[in-house]
């Protein structure tokens, strides 16, 4: 879709103007009752936008995201626009600053229209958990569109723009992709800068694409994966550059993938998935990873323990949702009680368990070295295999309000969280659907900074 309206663009068939306006139209008309979108930026920074891709284009300075629209998760900073990660906490919040990705976004001449829905402060699998209210997904909307990049997954769906930036902690981008038939790519740790991007989980977050075709992906990808020096995880440029032969074989941790829980039609699905690999000539082979069925278990520790360092900063007194009490403490816990969800008051609660004395050793070390065992296990696999293969998601997009229980959501991140865990790089295909015509994904696992690997598997698919 961005190639055919690159060479529309340039050749003068189509203005950005008129582009961005019908993108905005569909926003307008589509996305009331989906709900996709918390607001578009401000008119006058649209417009400047706009007035600067058509001079690059004009004067022939034109990238292949030059003049195109793009939709940003509202937990990423853009200069002068409000930024408010899906919470009460910040909803007045104008960010500074733009994150590392919107600097580079904004050298190849994108547009950026509107910021997308999401569970608040990026904690949820569903965007139930915005204090804005729930995306509902477009293919069927008494369904969740996946969370917490779900308004990022849904405005692409909807056709508001080809591409959308989301965040991914363990399977945020990857999921609602999934659920709402779209192609979703988490890179590997530090490949894509994290400045500018409000923390969740910091050795966790990554940002990454979500698109309807494979080479939209890339191309977003292509201009936002560079290095910054304000990251201090950033990849080297030697890192960076590491060529990983492709060996056309596909790893199956078979056990993983049968385990109980996991939809009959999602099983048949993927093993069809499989088929179309084996015939482009790749090679399926089952694996063994002993440990990769406790990767859920550590990211509930490790991430909510992060959650409780990151959260501290939200106290109602430098920034964001001040209540006043009659002491400085009553302050605190009514800003915070009256400015943060359920469920982000859920997550800092068991972090704060988890790291506090008597209970640090028993849980955090320990979730830190299954992390270190994980990754060691990974660099094993890896030796022999392009890809690890499974569902992404063990359920199709389920009912709004079906799943009230934490557990049973947390359980829906069983093949998406090792990725996060252990930092290597991971895409959803569109592999399909149920025969009620929900979306289907199929998840692909590579070597760390593997992506080009990825792409021409994924391919293949």
């Amino acid at each position: 879709m961005i190639a055919t309206l690159h060479t529309q663009l340039t050749t003068g068939e189509l203005k950005v103007k008129d582009l961005v306006d019908s993108c905005l139209k569909v926003l307008k008309e589509k996305d009331l009752n989906v709900h996709s979108i918390l607001g578009e930026y401000s008119a006058e920074y649209i417009e400047s936008q706009v007035v600067r891709a058509q001079e690059m284009i004009d004067s022939g300075e034109v990238q292949m995201m030059t003049g195109i629209p793009i939709i940003v998760k509202d937990n990423i900073c853009v200069t002068g626009e409000v930024a408010s990660a899906g919470s009460r906490m910040l909803e007045h919040y104008v960010a500074p600053y733009d994150a590392h990705v919107i600097e580079e976004l904004k050298r190849s001449g994108a547009v950026l229209i509107a910021r997308a829905n999401m569970d608040e402060f990026a904690m949820g699998s569903s965007t139930e958990n915005s204090a804005y209210g729930v995306t509902k997904n477009p293919i069927d909307t008494t369904r969740v569109a996946g969370g917490s990049s779900g308004g990022s997954a849904a405005a692409v769906a909807l056709g508001i723009a080809p591409v959308s930036l989301g965040t991914d902690t363990g399977g945020s981008i990857r999921q609602p992709a999934s659920f709402c038939g779209l192609y979703g790519l988490k890179p590997t740790y530090g490949r894509v800068s994290r400045y500018g991007a409000m923390a969740m989980g910091s050795s966790l977050d990554q940002i990454g694409p979500i698109a309807t075709t494979l080479e939209d992906l890339k191309i977003v990808y292509d201009v936002i994966a560079t290095r910054d020096v304000r990251d201090a995880t950033s990849l080297t440029t030697e890192e960076r550059n590491a060529h990983i032969p492709l060996k056309k074989r596909i790893g199956v941790p078979k056990s993983f993938v049968e385990q109980d829980g996991v939809d009959s039609e999602v099983k048949k699905n993927f093993y069809e998935s499989l088929d179309k690999l084996k015939n482009e000539g790749y090679e399926i082979v089952d694996i063994e990873i002993p440990y990769v069925e406790k990767s859920l278990a550590a990211y509930y520790i490790i991430m909510p323990a992060e959650v409780s360092s990151n959260m501290g900063r939200y106290d109602g007194v430098r920034y964001g949702l001040h209540e006043a009490g009659s002491t400085i403490n009553e302050s605190f816990v009514l800003s915070r009680s009256k400015g943060l969800g359920e469920e982000v008051q859920r997550r800092i609660l068991i972090g704060t368990y988890v790291l506090s004395s008597g209970y640090y050793d028993a849980y955090y070390n320990k979730a830190v070295a299954l992390k270190d065992l994980l990754k060691r296990e990974f660099v094993k696999v890896f030796e022999t295999i392009d890809a690890i293969a499974t569902p992404t998601s063990p359920i199709p997009a389920f009912k709004i309000g079906e799943k009230s229980d934490p557990l049973a959501m947390y359980l829906a991140d069983i093949f998406t969280v090792p990725a996060n865990i252990v930092g290597v790089p991971a895409i959803t295909i569109p592999s399909g659907k149920t025969e009620s015509g929900l979306p289907l994904g199929l998840q692909l696992m590579g070597p760390w900074t593997a992506e080009e690997n990825l792409f021409t598997i994924a391919k293949s698919v």
